[in-house]
């Protein structure tokens, strides 16, 4: 029979949660609203802003909570590191019960913001409304198993106008040390920063927008992690086989040159026509989990390939490397493209079972926006756009440690936190009076 969780039983497990956080807040009054907080985030309710929260955390002293939940997330100095280490050193663990470590996930998140103002908002893609808008875009790191993911780096990303305005940033708060990078770059930063922690897991896992980067690919391999990551149709490959050109030999004049050519006859090409070009044998059915209704699958190749982006500026080819390629049935041509620094007797199998892993990041988002109001903060500085997102991941730490206590056959009830009644004349800041 499954263990059921009661409400007294989860409200404690909820108040022992948070005392173990609360030594990485570095003083003992701002407990109360990281414990208020975090029970808003995980209640109930259209907005997680702090308004309505203040409002259902505590109903009968709505404007005294409001101001120190609003103190505590965009002005207190508490450090956002030192939470998500806390956070990291007690949901790990619990992890590791259901298997190891099998990834870091990179990934980024678009929220739709109307206005300028509130830091880093900029016309850019916005993944959560498919197209360009104003939005802001954080670039997030996640580790994961089979059962589990867990962010433990989250950032803005600071677009170049944004990073290159004095007068923005002072109004933002934005920390002078913080300066243009790419997303890419900011993810190596992170990974970095991970391995410094003693983070481990067995590759690295990113979409296109990071795995069409040589320098990000690159940076991940002298980490010493393997690394699958998505590609674009159109990149360059030397197919199975297939490199360079060696050097020129050296005439007797000039200097000597040492890097590698192609001619007009001998060019690497695209992951598309590559794709295409492959026999019927070459495509395999591989199912990798399962899924809400059935288990998935599809097609799938995996050849061993030279990536070829700007490698005539080398003295010496670029290793090999796996192409996987998804061709689902039906379809009119490949779908998915990957490359890996996976050993070479790597099955395709797992091959494909550890990219589509990725999966998690996708959960870990839509639970953090749907669930707990990621993008529902109001604010517009620096330091508590990365405080509300640590304390949203701070309360999806606990959710997962909800999971993890309980046996694979019990229930997943949702943990209580206790919820008050909201005052029948309450009526937040700004909204019409109905008389």
């Amino acid at each position: 029979m499954g263990l059921r969780i009661g409400r007294d039983e989860s409200e404690s497990r909820f108040s022992a949660y948070v005392e173990v956080l609360s030594s990485a807040l570095g003083h003992a009054d701002r407990v109360v609203p990281f414990q208020s907080y975090c029970a808003g985030l995980l209640l109930p309710g259209d907005r997680k802003s702090v308004e309505p929260m203040a409002a259902r955390v505590q109903p009968g002293r709505v404007q005294a909570a409001h101001q120190s939940l609003h103190h505590f997330v965009a002005k207190a100095d508490w450090s956002d590191d030192a939470v998500l280490a806390a956070v990291r050193a007690r949901i790990l663990p619990l992890m590791a019960k259901r298997g190891g470590i099998r990834a870091l996930i990179i990934d980024d998140t678009g929220m739709p913001k109307k206005g300028w103002h509130s830091v880093g908002v900029a016309r850019q893609y916005c993944g959560q409304l498919g197209k360009q808008d104003n939005c802001q875009v954080a670039v997030s790191l996640s580790v994961a198993n089979d059962h589990a993911s867990l962010p433990i780096a989250y950032r803005l990303y600071l677009p170049r106008d944004w990073a290159d305005d004095p007068e923005r940033r002072s109004l933002a708060g934005v920390p002078d040390e913080i300066v243009f990078q790419t997303k890419p770059q900011i993810a190596l930063d992170q990974l970095r920063a991970a391995i410094a922690t003693s983070v481990q897991a067995e590759t690295v896992l990113a979409d296109a927008g990071y795995g069409n980067d040589t320098d990000f690919r690159d940076g991940i391999t002298k980490l010493g992690l393997p690394y699958i990551v998505g590609i674009q149709s159109a990149t360059s490959l030397w197919p199975p086989g297939e490199e360079p050109l060696p050097p020129k030999p050296w005439g007797g004049q000039g200097r000597p040159t040492s890097a590698i050519r192609r001619d007009a006859t001998h060019q690497p090409v695209p992951a598309r026509q590559m794709a295409l070009a492959l026999p019927k044998t070459a495509w395999r059915k591989v199912t990798w989990r399962e899924g809400s209704n059935a288990r998935l699958s599809s097609r799938f190749a995996a050849l061993r390939v030279r990536p070829a982006h700007r490698d005539y500026h080398r003295s010496t080819p670029r290793p090999e490397e796996w192409c996987l390629i998804e061709w689902p049935a039906g379809e009119t041509e490949p779908t998915q493209y990957w490359l890996s620094t996976l050993p070479a007797d790597t099955s395709r199998k797992l091959l494909v079972n550890t990219a589509k892993l990725r999966w998690r990041i996708e959960r870990d988002y839509q639970d953090l926006k749907q669930e707990l109001g990621l993008g529902h903060y109001e604010g517009r500085g620096w330091r508590g756009f990365h405080h509300h997102a640590t304390l949203c991941i701070a309360a999806y730490g606990f959710l997962i440690s909800e999971r993890e206590a309980i046996p694979p056959s019990g229930p997943r009830n949702t943990p209580h936190v206790k919820k008050h009644s909201i005052p029948k004349n309450y009526r937040p800041r700004g909204s019409p009076d109905p008389a």
